[in-house]
This record gives C-alpha cells, structure tokens and sequence, in this order.
C-alpha cells in the first residue's frame, strides 16, 4: 500500500476567504480499479482509517479522505463549524482533487458517523459523481440529543455564544474493544471536548432535512449500523434506508456491535461484507 498526503484549499460558499484541509490517499500497489472516498466522524480524523484502507488496498480500491474543517491537522476551530455546508465544501474539494488525478475510474463515497450524514447531505447535492455510497453508523437520529426544550434554548446560545461548548461524546461507546477506546482517548488529533451550541444546531437541522430528502437519493445504497450503537440511533439508518428512493439499497444491522463497526472485534466481517457489495457494483 502506497501513501500520499497534501493540503486542499477549503472555499467556503457559506461565508467568505478559505482554510487548508488536509488530504490523504492510501493507493494499491498495482493499478486501482476505483477510487473511495471517505468522510469520517465528529471530533475524530482520517488517520484513524489505516486498517479499513489496507483492506480495501488490497482489493484495489483507492481510498481518500480530508480531516474535516476544524479537526485533525486540517485549519478551523475544533468542535464548531459556522455551517453545516462547510463540510460539504470539504468533501466537493476532495472530489475535484480524485477526479483531477483519476477521473476515470469508478468512484465510491463512504461516510461514518458524522461523515455519514455528510455523505447523505452531498447526495442531496449531486449524486451523479459517484457509483454508489455506503454508511456506516451515520448521525440521522441521535440518541444523546436533548430533548425539545434544551434544544430550543441551544438554538438561542448558537445566535448568542455559538461558540460555547454544549454536548459531549463518551469514549466508551465508541468500540467494544478496550484497546481502540484508549487509543481513541490518547489520540492527540481527536477533539475530546464538547461541540459547540452552533454545530450542535448545525448537526440537528442537517438530519431532519436529510431524511426529508432521502427519496431523491437514487444511487445504490448500502447502510450499516451496529444495533448497540448508543452514539448515533440505528432507527435513523432504518428510516434512511425505508425512505431512499434507490432500487438498489441495503441495510444490515449488526447484533451487539458500538458505533465504531469498522473498529469492532468483528470488524473484519464487517469489512468483507462492504467490499463483497461494492464487488457487485464494479
């Protein structure tokens, strides 16, 4: 396996100037036969991905992936975004850059966690740039968001102090596997304090329209979503996968597996079932 790393300038649509994200791309020895894209989760980084890169690597498959804005090596204020739309600039980005290196081949998106519902966003955007997408534990439906009232009042904190901290994630739900949570809470590059009020809103209004729009979604889909999962709810997946207008869709839910599937003790099931789909779609 091959490794390349780079800067992309992030332009922002939603507000003025531009940052540096920071890009990777892990490459087959030999020729590939497509490219996958890959936008990873709240607070955490692309780095985090080498062992799901050396699967698919070895299959061929080229993954590439930026830290979000605001996390991991790339530029922004960890733990805020002003807009939602920020990181759909940051996956647009990444797509120009594969599609200027090799356009050709088929390309694939993959989105976990939070880059799950990035991915479900950016199909709402354009969908004809890719072959297909597959979710793994995407942040439709959360089971740590507040009730009503509170998130009422932390629309107010976003237009008044949207910058303050206001939810935070527990390690502990991230893998059943003791070894990835500790590496997980010493990882430098993983922003281990709060979200601010303003991605917090960001995040709840960016779910609710997503799912309202997941029947224009129409590329082959498949959903993966551990049922113990307690950082982003399964049934979000469910209603994802029910409401996508895609003739071609998947959904498999796996019995007692956490957030983090492809950093479970399983995840080397995990792994063979997602490139046996996308076998079928090449």
């Amino acid at each position: 396996m091959k490794h390349t790393e780079g800067w992309l300038e992030l332009r922002h649509t939603s507000a003025r100037g531009t940052s540096r994200l920071y890009q990777q791309s892990w490459l087959p020895e030999q020729p590939a036969r497509a490219n996958l894209m890959l936008a990873h989760g709240l607070g955490e980084h692309s780095s985090r991905y080498e062992y799901f890169a050396a699967h698919c690597t070895a299959r061929g498959i080229a993954v590439h992936a930026i830290d979000h804005y605001g996390h991991g090596r790339s530029e922004g204020l960890p733990g805020h975004v002003e807009r939602f739309s920020v990181y759909l600039d940051g996956v647009r980005a990444l797509r120009d850059d594969v599609r200027s290196r090799d356009g050709g081949l088929p390309l694939f998106l993959l989105g976990h966690s939070m880059g799950g519902l990035i991915a479900a966003a950016f199909l709402g955007e354009d969908q004809s740039s890719f072959r297909g997408c597959i979710l793994s534990g995407p942040a439709l439906k959360s089971d740590v968001e507040p009730p009503a009232l509170v998130m009422a009042i932390a629309r107010l904190i976003s237009w008044l102090a949207p910058t303050a901290p206001l939810i935070g994630l527990d390690p502990a739900g991230v893998s059943r596997d003791p070894a990835v949570v500790s590496a997980y809470v010493n990882d430098p590059l993983v922003h281990h304090g709060k979200a601010t009020a303003r991605l917090v809103t960001e995040l709840s209004a960016t779910m609710r329209a997503t799912l309202a729009e997941a029947p224009a979604i129409k590329l082959p889909l498949l959903v993966l979503h551990g049922d113990a999962d307690v950082l982003t709810s399964p049934a979000g997946s469910q209603a994802l996968h029910d409401a996508a207008g895609s003739a071609d869709k998947t959904l498999k839910l796996y019995p007692g597996l956490y957030h983090e599937i492809f950093n479970e003790p399983e995840r080397d099931q995990v792994l063979g079932d997602m490139s046996a789909w996308l076998e079928e779609r090449l």
